[in-house]
């Protein structure tokens, strides 16, 4: 493994955790990126998916009380009950229309012009929901209904576009649904993890003939990499919500928008 191809694994690892959770979309990211490092193949496919699991055990490592009191108390804690059936309710609508349309929109929607609308599209949609009066009515996680969990899990599916983004797509959704910033940001976090291990198992099955030990130590370094860097990301944006909105990242959806929409137009970047 020469220490080009671990330089890249390390870049995109980082570029994948510092994005996941916070709502800019990974998807478009990773695309600019991999492409300026030539790292856009098959190959590079698979080691996306590796990524993404790394992003996910730094949330599972953050929250990694409150899933020890949810698991533990399933079995008798109708709190944890509670929030375990809004997971699966919020879960189920993009597993199901990921199921029916996944392939349809991955052969269609992944062009430099439908990525870069919806990076412009949901900044908008940021600006528009931050300038609303918010009416909050959902303080904590234990608040929320069965109801409020559809539709977080229909706002969630809209990240099937991609540059939509899961968490903005969820966070916001929760903001607009009288949810408080916290436990929109929360709720998004813990709705990450069995929508992203999921998908990653389901996808790793689908990519299984790419398998080979020769990559075992590119996959390693890119999945420190992504779990550093999630942790952080993580940690950096529970404390900044506690201040502060999210319209700094709608002014940089616009700006990364405008990017992906400038390396599609001059050639920079392959994105079929």
């Amino acid at each position: 493994m020469d220490l080009h191809t671990l330089f890249q694994a390390l870049v995109l690892g980082a570029v994948e955790g510092l994005t996941e959770f916070l709502p800019v979309s990974s998807t478009g990211h990773l695309i600019l990126v991999g492409a300026l490092l030539d790292f856009n193949n098959e190959r590079g496919k698979l080691f996306e998916i590796v990524i993404q699991s790394g992003a996910i055990l730094a949330v599972c490592w953050e929250y990694r009380q409150r899933l020890g009191r949810l698991l533990a108390g399933l079995g008798s804690d109708t709190t944890a009950q509670r929030l375990a059936v809004n997971l699966v309710i919020a879960f189920l609508p993009l597993a199901l229309l990921g199921l029916l349309f996944g392939e349809a929109i991955k052969a269609h929607l992944f062009t430099a012009p439908v990525v870069a609308s919806t990076f412009i599209l949901g900044a908008f949609v940021i600006l528009w929901a931050e300038k609303r009066t918010h009416r909050i009515r959902v303080i904590n996680l234990d608040q929320l209904t069965a109801m409020d969990a559809l539709k977080l899990g229909l706002a969630q599916a809209l990240a099937l576009i991609p540059g939509t983004s899961r968490s903005g797509a969820t966070i916001i959704g929760g903001l607009l649904f009288g949810l408080s910033r916290p436990v929109a940001t929360e709720f998004s976090f813990f709705l990450a993890i069995p929508t992203l291990i999921l998908a990653s198992l389901y996808q790793l099955y689908k990519e299984r003939a790419l398998l080979t030990a020769d990559d075992l130590g590119l996959w390693l370094v890119g999945f420190f990499s992504a779990f550093a860097a999630a942790f952080i990301a993580v940690r950096a944006l529970l404390r900044y919500i506690a201040h502060h909105d999210f319209t700094i990242f709608a002014w940089y959806r616009i700006g990364f928008g405008l990017l992906i929409l400038a390396s599609w137009w001059f050639g920079w970047v392959d994105w079929r």
